[in-house]
């Protein structure tokens, strides 16, 4: 059961185009963490910016029991045209986990877009 969901609508106005993503970031029954979510918005501002096709980002961040010292875990799945792409990570932050997620998203955003090219 989710303690807290935070619905954040981004529009941002470049070269007179208006891209709009909406960010949904849930904490999964731990308490929110303004600083975290402040985070997770900043960076996916930043990948909205570069890729303006995106439509919706679901972030989720989950507290797991781990020995190693990890155990914060972020989850993002990223709504864009053709199907939903979705990373995680495992790490001893929950800051730290986001940057990961971001960066292997942005793996999956760049082959993407490869892909996409050869249809335009």
């Amino acid at each position: 059961m989710a303690t807290a969901l935070n619905i954040f609508n981004y529009q941002y106005h470049f070269n007179l185009k208006i891209i709009i993503m909406e960010i949904k970031i849930q904490f999964v029954r731990i308490p929110t963490n303004e600083k975290v979510e402040s985070f997770a918005v900043k960076k996916l501002r930043k990948m909205a910016e570069k890729y303006e096709w995106l439509i919706r980002a679901d972030v989720f961040y989950k507290l797991e029991p781990d020995t190693t010292g990890k155990g914060k875990i972020c989850e993002i799945r990223l709504s864009l045209p053709g199907p939903r792409i979705f990373a995680f990570s495992d790490e001893e932050s929950f800051e730290v986990a986001t940057d990961e997620t971001i960066r292997d998203l942005e793996k999956q955003l760049k082959k993407r877009k490869s892909e996409m090219k050869d249809y335009l």
